[in-house]
């Protein structure tokens, strides 16, 4: 690499840092402008604290004056002290709590945007997005955005301070006032400095800290492949080197800090040195009184935690900044997946049945280069049941997410009863599809908060009923206690059949129009299959239903079947009529029995 590479990736990376940090000043500025009216509120009261405590000192030094040197009355100015102390704590406590209630409330807000636009974007997307960085914006950069806006009232009101000491510095003696105020413009550059290299340092730790909990995430929800493996190891040398990497940036910020702020700290302190020179020397000739002299250290005093907090408040500033900027690449993220400008409305329940399908020469493929369906044409009676069958990575699930809109197809059409899927509100279509995914996820929650998940104020007996038809009611009962058992993690204190049977259970509480089970039965043991096949033959009856499946007795419950090979559809008929008369339908099943009986499916309890 040459000199003049190195140099013109160097200019680069400075010019992108730049622009990050513009861009991250801007999103802060947009957001406090919605908080403007009680950060000023919080303002008010900082500068009504600012006033009363730059008044003690004043009042110290007439005290001072005239109760010490000239013998007069202590009581009145002490008790005028106490006074003073109480209101400046009083209004300290105050301007905190407006300070922490606004970051707080600014920290809810974004969560709640971040939340529900992820929960917006398209299944595209969290196919590629990683958990532990999207959780690492959620939790670690909004706690860095909270941290600078709660300092804001509490700057506004130490810049004041600094403003009315210095003023009052300068009335009572200009000359010690420039001897005071003479190391303050080093501490600004210290700090502008000190913004400057801190700023790439926080972005790089805020990095690291979303790749750090990536790996938790993964390994926390992937325990059991991990012990399954005996991959501990594994596992803690990523989490190693992502916590060394954290302890890298952390230091090298760490080194700028001691460079810069002990500089901030000293620098005020080399002025007191200067005004117990000059000012001892004043006192002595009479040109001071020794209050004024106190009056002067205890204002320098006031003046080192105010110069040091505007360094702090411009290194979180940087990192608030950045961590807007992160949050921002997600909240800009468009879906690909939307509702329509002018959306149609599905046909209710008449005399005829409800649920037909149609895909109308569907071709798509997760990269388009690359099609998994080709010229996909099948139609669906309303209240038909069909199984759809075919080699792994042949398309089938792909038919369920295209019907659920996870996807759009890249050509073609795809329409339930007669309604083309992309003319309807997300919402709507999807709350007419009930569906059981091949890898069952429960929630941390009860039964029947997990069964009424689509339909939240269900009625006790409609669970009862949704439970019965998927043959999890018996079971349940038998729980601790019963309907209202938590049954833990992604339902992990259950079995591979009970969990799949409270997924049926879910799949049918809101009586959708169109059922979808994909691969229902490969979590189940193959001596309980039966079970599960009669609670799904249950809830197929009267209703549309795609069934993707490997097992024969799962397949045998459709009442057609289509055969999905080569990215398009091969053959349909009845399962028993396929493999009379299809080879390649044989071979399919045969190479599914196979991998099949190389598992080691979960006893149902």
């Amino acid at each position: 690499m040459s000199v003049s590479e190195t140099d013109s990736e160097v200019s680069a990376r400075l010019e992108l840092e730049q622009t990050q940090r513009s861009e991250g000043w801007k999103l802060l500025r947009g957001l406090l402008r919605d908080q403007r009216r009680n950060l000023v509120i919080g303002g008010i009261i900082g500068i009504t604290w600012a006033s009363f405590k730059v008044a003690i000192p004043q009042v110290t030094k007439f005290a001072i004056n005239n109760g010490i040197e000239k013998d007069g009355p202590l009581l009145g100015w002490a008790v005028t002290i106490a006074c003073l102390g109480v209101v400046t704590g009083v209004l300290s406590g105050l301007r905190r709590y407006v300070a922490f209630r606004e970051s707080r409330w600014a920290e809810t807000l974004l969560r709640e945007k971040l939340f529900s636009h992820v929960l917006g974007l398209n299944i595209g997307y969290h196919d590629k997005a990683q958990t532990g960085q999207l959780m690492s914006r959620a939790s670690s950069d909004l706690m860095q955005i909270q941290a600078f806006i709660v300092m804001i009232p509490i700057t506004l009101s130490n810049v004041i301070q600094i403003f009315a000491v210095a003023t009052i510095l300068f009335i009572t003696d200009p000359v010690l006032a420039i001897v005071a105020m003479l190391p303050l413009p080093f501490v600004n550059i210290s700090a502008r400095r000190f913004s400057n290299r801190i700023h790439p340092i926080s972005v790089a730790v805020q990095a690291e800290q979303a790749q750090l909990a990536n790996v938790v995430e993964e390994s926390v929800s992937g325990v059991r492949v991990v012990k399954g493996f005996g991959a501990e190891q594994v596992q803690f040398e990523k989490l190693e080197k992502e916590a060394n990497d954290i302890f890298g940036e952390a230091m090298k910020a760490a080194k700028i800090r001691s460079n810069f702020l002990p500089a901030i700290d000293v620098l005020p302190a080399l002025g007191a040195v200067g005004v117990l020179g000059v000012g001892g020397h004043r006192v002595l000739s009479g040109q001071l009184s020794i209050g004024d002299l106190v009056a002067f250290n205890v204002y320098l005093t006031l003046l080192v935690w105010p110069l040091r907090n505007i360094g702090m408040i411009v290194a979180l500033g940087q990192r608030a900044a950045a961590a807007l900027v992160r949050i921002q690449e997600v909240l800009s993220t468009s879906s690909e997946i939307t509702d329509p400008q002018v959306a149609k409305a599905l046909p209710r329940a008449t005399n005829s049945q409800l649920g037909a399908i149609k895909f109308d020469h569907v071709q798509f493929g997760y990269d388009p280069m690359q099609p998994v369906l080709t010229n996909f044409n099948l139609e669906i009676m309303a209240g038909e049941s069909i199984a759809i069958v075919g080699a792994t990575a042949s398309g089938k699930s792909t038919v369920a997410r295209l019907l659920l809109r996870f996807y759009d197809t890249n050509n073609g059409h795809i329409f339930l009863d007669g309604i083309d899927i992309r003319k309807l509100k997300l919402r709507d279509l999807r709350q007419e599809i009930g569906v059981v995914f091949e890898d069952t996820v429960l929630f941390n929650d009860t039964v029947t908060n997990n069964i009424s998940f689509a339909k939240p104020n269900a009625a006790q007996a409609d669970l009862e009923r949704a439970a019965k038809l998927a043959g999890a009611h018996d079971f349940i009962l038998q729980l601790p206690n019963k309907y209202e058992t938590i049954i833990g993690e992604r339902g992990f204190s259950l079995s591979g059949g009970q969990r799949q049977r409270i997924a049926i259970a879910r799949a049918i509480i809101s009586d959708p129009r169109v059922l979808v089970l994909d691969d229902a039965t490969s979590a189940v043991d193959p001596s309980k299959e039966g079970e599960i096949r009669d609670a799904m033959r249950t809830v197929m009856s009267g209703r549309t239903t795609i069934v993707i499946a490997h097992r024969p007795g799962t397949i045998a419950l459709a009442e057609r079947v289509v055969f999905i090979d080569d990215s398009t559809i091969a053959a349909i008929g009845k399962h028993e009529e396929l493999v009379a008369s299809n080879t390649r339908y044989r071979e399919v099943l045969a190479s599914m029995e196979q991998s099949m009986s190389q598992r080691t499916p979960e006893s149902t309890k």
